[in-house]
């Protein structure tokens, strides 16, 4: 028995390592922009000038934390632009639900694969070609305003990129269009997860097509879309970066302007590399804060925590 033991350990060795050096340059990769960079913390607590070594700077301590904290009206209005982008999101959330319920309904097999395609292509879009097409349409310049000249050639021209009273709702409905395919996956496969003969018991007891939907496959993506949604919230202040990068411009700076974009253009533009060092240990620790708390909410509603 010690022997069989033993024969089963040498065979199965080999796997291990197999699986070890496919997941090896992932957690290389996790070490190295994700680990490595967090050295950049001890920023936060020296004076720090680019091109003066840090063993000639001066420590300040605390001070750039006391700043970050006086400058309330920037940071009021960053993290209000930045809560509207996600609750606005939030609000959103339930569409890759719809989606993917949709989708399985769909019994042509060519049609649904060609859905499911087109509406996930996008997400492989960067935003730079997301902020030209959309400058295509939008802009004064732009297709929508050229047809409606055709249409009337004293109408007024509709600048959709510069209006910052819809500047939220429109960035909502871009990250929706561009994500909602991609995100519906998830979904999907919690779809797959339901078992066939609770859907075959319903139909015998005269459930049709709406009724299995809404009383079996509506349940049964509640607890996926529940934990999607309560990740979602430690991750608030992380709404991206890329896409409002792009579509900045001055008529729209102070609504566009999230947490990420506000601590670029202090660092970046700016040279206050300490103070926007210094915020960006704020937004972590709060985050990580939020993800714990919000774990403890969930272990104690639903008796299993999520990390």
């Amino acid at each position: 028995m010690i022997a069989d033991g033993k024969k089963r350990a040498r065979l199965y060795l080999p796997k291990k390592w197999t699986l070890f050096l496919m997941a090896l340059p992932f957690v290389i990769y996790i070490i190295m922009f994700c680990y490595v960079p967090l050295a950049g913390w001890i920023l936060a607590f020296f004076d720090y000038v680019p091109g003066i070594p840090l063993a000639q700077t001066e420590f300040v301590g605390l001070k750039y934390f006391k700043m970050a904290f006086s400058q309330s009206d920037d940071i009021v209005r960053v993290l209000k632009n930045t809560m509207a982008m996600y609750l606005l999101g939030l609000l959103f959330s339930p569409i890759p639900v719809i989606y993917a319920i949709l989708l399985n309904e769909i019994r042509n097999g060519k049609f649904k694969r060609f859905t499911q395609t087109t509406v996930t292509f996008p997400n492989f879009i960067s935003w730079i070609i997301v902020a030209s097409i959309a400058s295509s349409f939008f802009s004064t310049d732009g297709q929508i305003n050229m047809l409606l000249r055709i249409f009337n050639n004293n109408a007024a021209m509709v600048n959709v990129l510069g209006n910052e009273d819809i500047v939220w709702i429109f960035q909502a409905l871009l990250g929706v269009w561009k994500s909602f395919g991609w995100n519906s996956i998830i979904y999907m496969a919690a779809l797959a997860g339901i078992d066939e003969s609770i859907y075959e018991a319903a139909r015998i007891d005269g459930a049709g097509r709406l009724g299995c939907a809404l009383y079996i496959t509506v349940p049964g993506l509640m607890p996926t879309f529940l934990i999607m949604t309560l990740l979602s919230i430690s991750n608030f202040l992380s709404v991206g970066f890329d896409q409002y990068f792009v579509f900045n411009n001055y008529l729209v700076a102070d609504k566009i302007e999230v947490l990420d974009l506000y601590v670029y253009r202090l660092g970046i533009k700016l040279n206050c590399y300490s103070l926007a060092t210094t915020i960006g240990i704020l937004k972590s620790i709060l985050s990580i804060t939020l993800l714990f708390s919000v774990n403890r909410i969930v272990k104690k509603v639903r008796g299993e925590a999520l990390v």
